[in-house]
């Protein structure tokens, strides 16, 4: 997901002001710092992860260009949760678990089609996805569904 110029102006000054020796690169207790004044909270784990997925030259810190792309992965990363979240939601209405236990059945699916007047063909996602012929779809079955 690409920054906005908005997004690309606050990094700029939050790499800045934690390029505490004006090198140009920060390490990772200064990628730590940069993302806690952003509102984020990493592990060492994580911040370790992100410079490792960014640092093109193998430095042990980044530049500002790689500092975006850490900005960039924590966006889609966001993004993709907030997929799940909307995809678990939708599951539990249907009648399964938060948790991500538990089937929805598929005369379920068929009704809430018909009544919110969506033009999907549900048929043929029922037909790819339980396989089985159960009459039920579990999680990873709705999920793929959803795709």
């Amino acid at each position: 997901m690409p920054l906005s110029q908005d997004d690309i102006n606050g990094c700029r000054e939050a790499f800045n002001k934690f390029d505490k020796d004006g090198s140009g690169t920060i390490d990772a207790s200064e990628l730590k710092a940069t993302l806690n004044a952003m509102g984020q909270s990493p592990t060492e784990e994580e911040i370790f992860q992100m410079i490792s997925q960014v640092d093109d030259d193998n430095s042990g810190e980044i530049e500002f260009a790689e500092f975006l792309k850490v900005i960039e992965n924590q966006k889609d990363s966001a993004a993709k949760a907030n997929d799940e979240t909307d995809t678990i939601e939708a599951f539990v209405a249907l009648g399964g678990n938060g948790d991500k236990t538990g089937e929805i059945s598929t005369d379920k699916l068929r009704a809430v089609t018909k009544d919110f007047g969506l033009t999907i063909d549900i048929e043929k996602l029922i037909r790819e996805t339980d396989t089985d012929g159960s009459g039920k779809v579990d999680y990873a079955e709705f999920k793929e569904m959803m795709a």
